[in-house]
């Protein structure tokens, strides 16, 4: 088997696990497979469709992907032409576009997207516009809002129409700011400009955190501790990482401070635990996860007694 093709099961693996199911969707992860399979390490990265509803309808005939590599603690050098974040979009006639910024994106919109002729569709083309544009700031730990109601349109002078919303960055871990975009449209309906404002700041990121949980020095101890409980759930994914080369100390560490995060969070995830249903863990600690059951249903089994009227 060639590196070529090997490259290209590879991200077909990748992409069969992403987010989407649908089976119309099928034939465009196909198609993104063979495209990637161009890029020497692409299948280092992350596939992660995107599955906004607003860019749905402005584009219906079109699936859009993001292709990640990891930025944080280490980053992984993405390979060719590509960059940290990559947006693709798969085509009708099956071709599969790199769009690599917002110029891009701006010349795929004004050949692409049909003419408006309401508000509802101006909004829906704002919408699509800032959904797809956050890519080009993502580095996986920004949760960016795009709430519909903001969204103004305006008549302008020519009979056309003029849009403008804005992306806020979910103030957490330390994130701020905001894009703001202007989409402008002639009398006819269709998409004439494009004019992008981004203030955005980033907060507290994975370096070395983790290890630090057991040092000497309160002090580091502490700020490490301070650092990841800023990032909150979004640290989910290193701190497993790093849990899985950790000493046991450590890893008793780690899962108090993710206990920690879980307490102080509004929303909860549905797992309590960073292993519980990660199959890393499972190959890595089958015998701790066995003694992390056998002990819980050792606790189960003491409350159950104790409440048993005497």
């Amino acid at each position: 088997m060639t590196a070529h093709v090997m490259r290209a099961f590879c991200l077909a693996l990748l992409i069969v696990g992403a987010a989407l199911t649908t089976a119309a969707d099928q034939p465009g992860r196909a198609l993104l497979a063979k495209k990637l399979a161009e890029f020497k390490g692409a299948e280092r990265g992350q596939i992660i469709p995107v599955t906004d509803e607003a860019a749905v309808r402005a584009f219906p005939a079109h699936s859009f992907y993001v292709l990640r590599f990891r930025q944080y603690p280490i980053a992984q050098m993405p390979p060719g032409t590509l960059s940290a974040n990559n947006l693709f979009v798969v085509k009708p006639d099956g071709s599969v576009e790199h769009l690599a910024d917002a110029a891009a994106l701006e010349s795929f919109f004004r050949a692409t997207l049909a003419p408006i002729s309401t508000e509802g569709e101006a909004r829906d083309a704002a919408m699509a516009w800032l959904r797809l544009t956050e890519e080009f700031h993502q580095d996986g730990f920004f949760e960016f809002l795009v709430p519909r109601d903001p969204i103004r349109v305006a008549a302008t002078g020519t009979r056309g129409r003029q849009v403008t919303g804005k992306a806020e960055v979910n103030p957490q871990g330390g994130n701020t700011g905001e894009i703001v975009a202007t989409l402008s449209f002639d009398q006819a309906g269709r998409l004439v400009n494009v004019s992008e404002t981004a203030n955005i700041k980033k907060g507290i990121r994975p370096i070395c955190q983790a290890t630090k949980l057991l040092d000497p020095d309160p002090v580091v101890r502490g700020m490490a501790e301070q650092a990841i409980l800023v990032m909150g759930k979004a640290a989910k994914e290193y701190l497993t990482e790093q849990r899985m080369k950790a000493s046991p100390e450590l890893q008793q560490a780690i899962d108090r401070i993710w206990q920690r995060i879980l307490q102080s969070a509004s929303s909860p995830p549905r797992t309590s635990s960073l292993c519980e249903g990660d199959p890393r863990c499972r190959r890595r600690h089958p015998q701790e996860l066995k003694m992390n059951k056998q002990a819980q249903n050792a606790a189960l089994q003491s409350t159950r007694f104790a409440q048993q009227p005497t």
